[in-house]
């Protein structure tokens, strides 16, 4: 008995720290089961959801008294307030894109919004559970006036005993996923296997060491992904050329999903314009979203340089200063291009007023070159209408022949917009976000047919080659039941993955369309737009494919290592029949992880590294 009274006295002091820690280790695996949708595939994924937060945890509560000889009260509610911070910033963001908070987010943070009516439209009357425990607490803590002293063997103890748990999880880590840091980019199976804390502590460390990699980086390290990209088959059809000179248009659909094509609510088309577009166009049917973080601005950067875009934050953001081999540099080189991008939205949001120079454009035609008032604009800027009305303008001024791109804005989470600029009435499913969705569509649709007819009124249109693409998904996974019953499709992971697809038109003024079911991604938009100009895509190093003759079995990787190819999908970790959703076993799409490991590795390296600065 005299040996066990030290012992439970021991317990006795670390009580309070044993208390709390088992409230945030509840909390936390309450917010992965039920708020980040984490997929449990076997034992060990239930194993591994019961540990990995609790070292992590451990740790973060001990600086309550590393550096104090009693447990200090305040600092103790204070890491209690940072973890839960974290967690409900993790639920949020997660809410809307699916995905998790990593430090470069942080960094752009006003490009994803900030606090305003997005952020508020996210949070349930429910969240208000996640702060009970720090109410609590901090009436506990300010009514206890003695905290136990810690002896400094007692400090060591708790320390070895927190550090061997985080290196139990990752052990058990590698062992479900050897790839698991190589990996990165694969951010729920990070969480899965090491816990939201350490993957954030994980996530810290890396960004901040990528950040070293131009010091070290040379030549040779372009070699491999040289290789590699000039290893494509010739990609020439007998539309090579056909553009040949023209000027290039791009619309760039704000946040636009291909389920709206040839939809109708209530007998009315929610895209009429592009309907009809479609018709006389070529029209890609099954290309997919491939941004990650950085959403419209990583649509962009793929269709500018070819390349995948970060996993963790925006390259906009993270490179702006590398050095790109942009299309405005291609075109201008190869036919004397001048280009210029329009957006009605401030020059530095997304840091577009210094990426857009290493891109290698000419002019930005920014917030500042338009009359922007409360009357014209809604959410994030001037509405769609006006902006194309001010914009054309400039267009006509520009030298020919000319690369240009147009940013809308209007389709824009949380969708709002004025009754008088509703041209379809709202839809009736059960979720709000969806039912606004279908008229914010509506407008764009309705502004970009306005801008086809000045086209054609000002002689642009004949000499010019349109391309309309989806820039990424609107509604986000939290919604889509909304999607599901508007669509009256069942909510399944082939579902969802089908709603991933954005809308790709390619229209030329004199040219017969087509309807074309290519699966393909927007990395592919550059080298089928440079195809059709008649320049040879495999010159530049880009990832991307021509979508008129793209390899069939070739994958579309996704920036978070999943994909999809004419017969299976990858999604979650789990390996799908695309035909009919049915569950395969892994070692079926092993073939095509590999592709993707390679590419998206290849593809970080030239960012992060700056190797383009080399082949200059």
């Amino acid at each position: 008995m005299s040996k066990l009274k030290p012992v439970l006295l021991h317990l006795k002091k670390f009580k309070l720290i044993g208390v709390i820690l088992l409230l945030l280790w509840i909390k936390t695996l309450i917010v992965m089961v039920t708020g980040f949708n984490i997929t449990i595939h076997s034992f060990m994924d239930i194993c591994l959801l019961l540990i990995n937060s609790i070292g992590s945890l451990m740790i973060l509560l001990g600086f309550s008294f590393y550096f104090r000889k009693k447990i200090h009260a305040f600092i103790l509610f204070l890491m209690m307030v940072i973890i839960t911070g974290i967690l409900y910033a993790d639920l949020l963001y997660f809410r809307f894109y699916s995905d998790y908070v990593t430090l470069p987010i942080l960094f752009q943070f006003k490009n994803v919004g900030g606090i305003g009516p997005s952020t508020f439209e996210l949070m349930s009357p429910w969240d208000v559970l996640l702060f009970i425990d720090i109410l609590w607490a901090g009436w506990y803590l300010k009514k206890r006036r003695r905290m136990p002293a810690i002896k400094p063997k007692e400090k060591s103890t708790y320390l070895f005993t927190s550090t061997a748990v985080i290196i139990l999880t990752i052990i058990l880590g590698l062992i479900k996923s050897p790839y698991l840091f190589e990996e990165v980019y694969d951010r729920e199976q990070m969480v899965t296997a090491i816990g939201p804390y350490n993957y954030h502590l994980y996530d810290t460390g890396y960004a901040l060491g990528v950040n070293l990699n131009p010091l070290t980086a040379s030549r040779n390290d372009t070699s491999s992904p040289l290789k590699y990209t000039n290893s494509k088959e010739s990609d020439q059809s007998d539309l090579y050329g056909v553009a040949k000179g023209k000027n290039v248009i791009l619309i760039s659909m704000e946040s636009t999903q291909n389920f709206v094509i040839n939809k109708k609510i209530e007998g009315e088309e929610i895209t009429p314009f592009l309907n009809s577009l479609v018709e006389d166009s070529f029209y890609f049917n099954q290309i997919y979203d491939q941004t990650a973080q950085g959403k419209t601005s990583d649509s962009e950067f793929m269709i500018d340089t070819g390349l995948y875009p970060l996993a963790s934050g925006s390259v906009f953001v993270r490179n702006p200063d590398n050095v790109f081999k942009g299309m405005p540099h291609i075109l201008k080189d190869r036919g004397g291009y001048y280009s210029a991008v329009f957006h009605g939205n401030d020059a530095d949001f997304w840091n577009r007023n210094r990426m857009y120079d290493s891109l290698g454009y000419d002019r930005f035609f920014s917030k500042k070159d338009y009359q922007v008032t409360e009357e014209n604009s809604v959410n994030y800027g001037i509405k769609d209408i006006p902006f194309f009305n001010q914009s054309i303008p400039y267009l006509q001024d520009l030298p020919k022949p000319f690369y240009s791109r147009f940013i809308t804005l209007t389709n824009h989470f949380p969708f709002l917009l004025d009754e008088g600029d509703q041209f379809i009435p709202q839809a009736s499913t059960k979720v709000d976000v969806v039912n606004r969705y279908v008229t914010t569509v509506r407008y764009e649709d309705e502004a970009i047919k306005q801008f086809f007819e000045k086209m054609k009124e000002t002689g642009i249109y004949e000499e010019s080659i349109f391309v309309l693409y989806g820039d990424h998904y609107g509604i986000s996974e939290k919604y889509e039941p909304g999607v599901m019953e508007l669509l009256g499709m069942e909510n399944t992971t082939l579902n969802h993955v089908q709603l991933q697809q954005v809308p790709l038109i390619i229209h030329i003024p004199g040219t017969e369309g087509k309807t074309i079911t290519t699966i393909g991604g927007e990395v592919d938009i550059r080298p089928t737009i440079l195809h059709l100009l008649g320049i040879e895509s495999r010159e530049n190093l880009s990832f991307g494919h021509n979508l008129f003759t793209r390899v069939k079995n070739h994958p579309v990787i996704f920036r978070d290592g999943g994909f999809v190819t004419e017969k299976y999908i990858f999604k979650d970790n789990m390996c799908y029949r695309r035909k009919n959703g049915e569950p395969l076993m892994d070692h079926q799409c092993d073939s095509y992880k590999e592709i993707a490991r390679k590419e998206l590795g290849m593809s970080d390296d030239i960012i992060y590294g700056d190797l383009l600065r080399f082949l200059e």
